[in-house]
């Protein structure tokens, strides 16, 4: 302390130490003391301690602005974050570049820069908020799906609060023939193609089903079903598709009835997949 503060030699070292803290504290802390340095001791504690309260109110003011920033668009900052995540799986496991480019693009098209943990936000609501967001979400849907239409509202409701979103990509086989079925699938936006024996293809699109043949006869699947664009699909598990049919007999019968005549038109001028529903077996229709 003595070299760095000559005229300081001869006095205590309480002095030139105090000094010597305040000349490293204010190169550190980046902030000066003005024009003219203090001269008096308590001058120099008074700067000191001016100084500290300066900059912890400046990193305070730093940190409340940043959080404030990134809290603007939480959902976003989740989504990059996660993203870096696979970024940096991809890259651990060397990945080849066309994989890559197809997990971007599905990442991109299935949360769109955005993302949410949805199915906490709707656990903590009621069962009414729940049901009431669930058909908002889906009301294109059910507005383009006969099916649902012209169904019982009470089970449009409770076969809606069983599906999961899904997103497949051109060229992805969401079903592949011969394998056991599990799920079947209601089209909210894209097109898809029934692949049948015989290279029959049959395209589907919005508010069109498929899938539910298996899960009604517990069998294998009986036809493939191909992607041709980015697909935004809802699935059903053969649980939740049971358990609902279970409250609503009529749509059971009227799902068997479907089934069936998909089954007896495999390979004939029109082949599995078209999705339509009786009239005489409407709600409200009598045969």
């Amino acid at each position: 302390p003595a070299q760095l503060f000559p005229c300081l030699q001869n006095d205590s070292w309480g002095k030139q130490y105090s000094h010597a803290l305040f000349k490293a504290m204010s190169h550190m802390l980046c902030i000066g003391y003005g024009q003219q340095a203090p001269e008096g001791m308590t001058d120099v504690w008074l700067t000191m301690l001016s100084m500290i309260v300066g900059a912890t109110c400046y990193a305070m003011f730093i940190g409340h602005a940043t959080a404030l920033i990134q809290s603007l668009d939480s959902s976003r900052r989740q989504y990059q974050e996660k993203y870096k995540q696979v970024e940096q799986y991809m890259s651990f496991h060397k990945l080849p570049g066309d994989t890559r480019q197809r997990i971007h693009e599905y990442y991109e098209h299935r949360y769109q820069g955005k993302m949410f943990d949805e199915e906490n936000i709707l656990g903590e609501l009621s069962e009414p908020l729940k049901e009431e967001i669930i058909n908002f979400n889906c009301r294109n849907l059910v507005a383009n799906m006969p099916l649902f239409a012209n169904a019982d509202p009470n089970f449009v409701t409770a076969m809606l609060t069983k599906l999961r979103f899904e997103v497949f990509q051109p060229g992805d086989f969401i079903i592949r023939e011969g394998t056991v079925g599990k799920k079947m699938y209601f089209i909210q936006h894209g097109v898809v193609s029934i692949l049948t024996k015989g290279n029959k293809e049959t395209k589907l699109s919005d508010g069109s089903y498929f899938g539910e043949i298996c899960l009604l006869t517990r069998g294998r699947r009986t036809a493939s079903v191909r992607a041709d664009t980015y697909c935004r699909l809802y699935s059903l598990s053969v649980d939740n598709f049971n358990e609902v049919l279970e409250e609503y007999p009529m749509m059971r019968r009227a799902f068997e009835t479907v089934a069936m005549d998909r089954l007896d038109r495999i390979g004939e001028e029109q082949p599995l997949g078209t999705a339509w529903l009786p009239p005489c077996l409407l709600p409200g229709a009598t045969e």
